[in-house]
C-alpha cells in the first residue's frame, strides 16, 4: 500500500486493484475464517495502514480485507470533489467485497468509515454481519465552537490564529506539515503519543494537499444519517472516547441510540482508539466477530483443571532480538528446576532462541508459531554496521502489538503460576496499558534501564527517549502491582551515570527503588586445567593461536565480518600460527563471506560460549551477553559498537569499562591493517579484569521463586 514503509507482522495473501469509474481503489486481503472483517477506509488523510494494529491478530481467525482510500495509498488520486462523496467510498466497499470473493463481513469504520458503514449497511444488508465504528464522525452533534468556526470559513483567508485556523484551504496550500501536525496531535489527546502521531503525518504526506482538498469537498451522509442508521439491522457497537477533540462524544452516543447498538466509553481515550488502545480495540472487535459467527477454537477446548490439581507452570518469555538472552534464560530455568522440580515450564520465544530451547529439549509453546520476527525486523533496519536501536523498536510498534496478542490468547486459554519476561519488551508495555489483563505473578528481566539519545539525534530525538522513559515511570508509579518481581541482571554500579531525562529521576536512584538485583548471570565456565582439554574436544591444536569473530544471532554485522575477514592476511603476517573462525550465524550466509586459507567460515555453532571460553581472542560486537561470558572467562577481545546503537554504546561501554575489560574500536576507522595490528597486540594477552560472579542465575532464580 505505500512505497518505503516499515517491516510489518504480517503480509498479504493477495492484493489487488478494482476500478471504480476509473479510480484505481487497491486492497489487500489476509487470512481465512468467518465472519469476514472488512476494514472501511476512513478520512483519506491517512491509508489503510491506519489499521497496522489490527489486522495481523484478527487474520490469524479471520478473512480481514482492507482498502486504501481514494486520494491516498496505492489507490487512485482524483481531484474532482465529487468523487469523494461518502456514497462513492461505499460502492468501493461492495466491489473490494465482490473483488476478494468475500459474501459479507464484519464492517469496521472510524471517523469518516462510519459514514461509509452506516451506507453499506442500511443499502446492503446482506453484505453487513454486523457494524463497529470507532469515533464516528456523523452529524449527530453539535462541534465545539472553533471546530463549527473552521469548518465555515475553511476556504477563505484568515488572518487570526484562533483555535483550529489551521484548518483551512490556504493555510494547507501555504503550511501543510504543520497543518498534519496540528490535525494528528489533536486525534491523539492521550500522552505519550508522539508514534501515533509521526505516523500519521507521514500518511497525511502520502495524501498531498490537493487530494485532501478535494476529499473535504466531497458530498458527506448530511441530512440522511439519521435515515441510515435508523434503516441498520445488523448488530451494532459504537466505541467512543471520552476526550475526542476531533467529534464530540454525543454524537457517538447518538449513534448508538439510533441504532440500538451497544456503546463502549473509553474514558481518556482520544479519537484514533485502534492506534492509541489497540489491545483494547482488538477485544472488542473479537468480540464483536463472536457476535457475528462461530467462536474461535473447538468447542471440546474447554477442559478446567481445579486450582489445587493444577501442575506448578511457568511461561517463559525470552528476548528474539539475540542469542545471548537464550542462553540466560536456559541458565535461570535450570536453577528454577531446582528450587521446584515440579515446575513446568513453557517458552514463548522464536528464531534463533528456539535452536537453543530445542537443542535442550525445552518444551516451546505451539503459539510460538504465530509470533512476527522481531530480529528479522532488527536486521531489516540495519545498514553496514550501524543500527539505530532506539528508533528501529519505536518503528517495531506493529509487531510488540501482533506479538502481545499472541501472549495474551495464549494466557487467556492456559493457566501459568508466573510469567517471565526477559526484556519481552511488549508484554511490560501492554500489561501496564492493560493492568486488568493480569491473571498470573509476572516477573521482569533486563540488563539495561533507560532510552538514551544518540548526540546526534538533536533536540527531538533527546525529546522521545525522555517521554518513553517518563511513560514507562508513569507506568511503574501508577500499576506498581504489575511487576511482581523486577530483577535488573548485573550490579548497581552498572548502570550507566544518567538521568531519564529533563525533569525526570537519575536512573540509578530510580533502578535502586524499583529493581532486584541478580549480579550477572554467566553459563558454566572451564575450570582450572580444563581449558586445554576443552580445546582438544572443540579441535583446536595446542599450538594454534585461536581467534574467533562472531556477531551473535541477529542480521547485523556482515560488514564487521568482511572486514576482520580483509584484516586476516595482516593478522597472520604478526601472529605465527593464527587460525581464524568466523561464524556467521544463523542469519547471515556463510557464502557472502570470502574465504582465506587458514579461516574457517562456519554457521550458527551451538553453544557458541563453550569456544569463546576457551579461545585466545574474539573479535565481537559490542553486545552485552558475549561481552561479559568473554569477561567471565577471562578472555582478551576486540569489541565494535553498532554505530547509533544507544545500549552498547553507553550501557554495554559502561559496564565493560568497570570491569576493565575489551578493547573498543570504531568499524569506520579501522582499515584491514589496523584490524591485523590490533589482533597482534591482544592475542593471548594476560588480562585482569574485575571477577564476574558465578550465582548470577541462582540468585534471579531466587527472586522469581519467590513469587511462586
Amino acid at each position: 500500500m505505500t512505497t518505503a514503509e516499515q517491516m510489518r507482522a504480517r503480509y498479504p495473501d493477495a492484493e489487488g486493484d478494482v476500478d471504480r469509474d476509473g479510480v484505481a481503489i487497491h486492497w489487500e486481503r489476509y487470512g481465512d475464517g468467518e465472519p469476514a472483517i472488512l476494514f472501511l477506509p476512513t478520512w483519506s488523510i491517512v491509508h489503510a495502514r491506519c489499521w497496522k494494529a489490527q489486522i495481523p491478530y484478527l487474520a490469524r481467525r479471520h478473512r480481514v480485507v482492507a482498502f486504501d482510500p481514494r486520494g491516498n495509498g496505492g489507490s487512485g488520486r482524483p481531484l474532482d470533489p465529487a468523487a469523494y462523496a461518502e456514497a462513492a467510498f461505499a460502492a468501493d466497499a461492495v466491489a473490494v467485497l465482490d473483488a476478494t470473493g468475500t459474501r459479507s463481513a464484519l464492517v469496521v469504520g472510524l471517523s469518516l468509515g462510519a459514514q461509509r458503514g452506516l451506507i453499506l449497511a442500511s443499502e446492503h444488508p446482506e453484505r453487513v454481519d454486523g457494524l463497529v465504528l470507532l469515533g464516528p464522525a456523523v452529524p449527530l452533534a453539535e462541534h465545539r465552537p472553533e471546530r463549527a468556526e473552521a469548518f465555515a470559513r475553511f476556504h477563505e483567508v484568515r488572518t487570526d490564529s484562533g483555535p483550529w485556523h489551521q484548518h483551512n484551504a490556504h493555510y494547507w496550500r501555504r503550511d501543510f506539515p504543520g497543518f498534519l501536525e496540528f490535525f494528528f496531535s489533536s486525534c491523539f489527546t492521550e500522552s505519550h503519543s508522539t508514534k501515533q502521531i509521526e505516523d500519521c503525518v507521514g500518511w497525511g504526506m502520502e495524501c498531498g494537499v490537493e487530494c485532501l482538498l478535494a476529499s473535504e469537498d466531497g458530498p458527506g451522509l448530511g441530512e440522511r444519517t439519521v435515515a441510515a442508521a435508523r434503516a441498520v439491522t445488523c448488530p451494532v457497537m459504537v466505541v467512543h472516547g471520552a476526550d475526542d477533540a476531533i467529534v464530540p462524544h454525543a454524537a457517538g452516543a447518538e449513534l448508538a441510540r439510533l441504532t440500538g447498538g451497544a456503546l463502549v466509553t473509553i474514558d481518556g481515550g482520544g479519537h484514533c482508539p485502534q492506534a492509541r488502545d489497540p489491545v483494547r480495540t482488538n477485544r472488542l472487535l473479537r468480540a464483536a466477530a463472536g457476535e457475528t459467527g462461530a467462536e474461535a477454537g473447538p468447542a471440546a477446548d474447554r477442559r478446567w483443571t481445579r486450582a489445587l490439581d493444577r501442575p506448578k507452570r511457568a511461561l517463559y518469555v525470552s528476548s528474539p532480538i539475540g542469542l545471548g538472552h537464550a542462553w540466560l534464560d536456559v541458565a535461570i530455568a535450570d536453577e528454577l528446576r531446582a528450587l521446584h522440580p515440579d515446575l513446568e515450564i513453557d517458552w514463548l520465544a522464536q528464531d534463533p532462541v528456539t535452536r537453543v530451547l530445542e537443542s535442550r529439549g525445552e518444551r516451546i509453546h505451539p503459539a510460538s508459531a504465530d509470533l512476527a520476527s522481531e530480529s528479522a525486523h532488527i536486521a531489516s533496519e540495519s545498514a553496514g554496521h550501524d543500527l539505530h536501536v532506539f528508533q528501529a523498536i519505536r518503528r517495531m510498534d506493529e509487531i510488540l502489538v501482533a506479538n502481545f496478542m499472541v501472549f495474551h490468547d495464549l494466557v487467556e486459554h492456559d493457566h501459568y503460576d508466573v510469567w517471565i519476561a526477559d526484556e519481552g519488551w511488549e508484554i511490560d508495555y501492554f500489561l501496564h496499558e492493560n493492568p486488568e489483563l493480569k491473571t498470573a505473578a509476572y516477573c521482569w528481566l533486563t540488563d539495561f534501564v533507560g532510552w538514551l539519545p544518540m548526540p546526534d539525534g538533536g533536540e527531538r530525538e533527546a525529546f522521545l527517549t525522555a517521554d518513553l522513559n517518563a511513560e514507562m515511570i508513569e507506568h511503574i508509579a501508577r500499576y506498581p502491582r504489575i511487576r511482581d518481581r523486577a530483577v535488573f541482571v548485573g550490579n548497581p554500579d552498572d548502570i550507566v551515570p544518567d538521568a531519564f531525562g529533563p525533569g525526570l529521576p537519575p536512573i540509578r536512584e530510580w533502578v535502586d527503588e524499583h529493581y532486584d538485583f541478580s549480579g550477572y548471570v554467566i553459563g558454566p565456565l572451564p575450570g582450572p586445567g580444563e581449558r586445554e582439554a576443552l580445546r582438544a574436544e572443540l579441535g583446536y591444536g595446542p599450538d594454534e593461536r585461536v581467534c574467533i569473530a562472531t556477531v551473535g544471532g541477529s542480521g547485523v554485522g556482515g560488514s564487521l565480518l568482511r572486514r576482520v575477514v580483509e584484516g586476516f592476511e595482516a593478522a597472520r603476517s604478526l601472529v605465527p600460527g593464527l587460525r581464524m573462525i568466523a561464524v556467521a550465524g544463523p542469519r547471515i550466509d556463510p557464502e557472502t563471506l570470502p574465504r582465506r586459507d587458514g579461516l574457517d567460515v562456519r554457521p550458527y555453532v551451538h553453544e557458541l560460549r563453550r569456544h569463546l571460553a576457551v579461545c585466545d581472542l574474539a573479535i565481537v560486537q559490542g553486545g552485552l551477553a558475549t561481552t561479559m561470558e568473554l569477561v567471565a572467562a577471562r578472555r582478551p577481545f576486540l569489541y565494535f559498537p553498532l554505530g547509533h546503537h544507544f545500549e552498547q554504546r553507553f550501557h554495554v561501554r559502561h559496564r565493560l569499562d568497570r570491569y576493565g575489560a575489551g578493547r573498543c574500536m570504531e568499524l569506520d576507522e579501522a582499515t584491514p591493517d589496523a584490524i591485523g595490528q590490533a589482533i597482534a597486540e591482544e592475542i593471548g594477552r594476560e588480562v585482569a579484569y574485575r571477577d564476574v560472579e558465578t550465582d548470577g542465575a541462582a540468585r534471579a532464580a531466587a527472586l522469581i521463586a519467590g513469587v511462586l
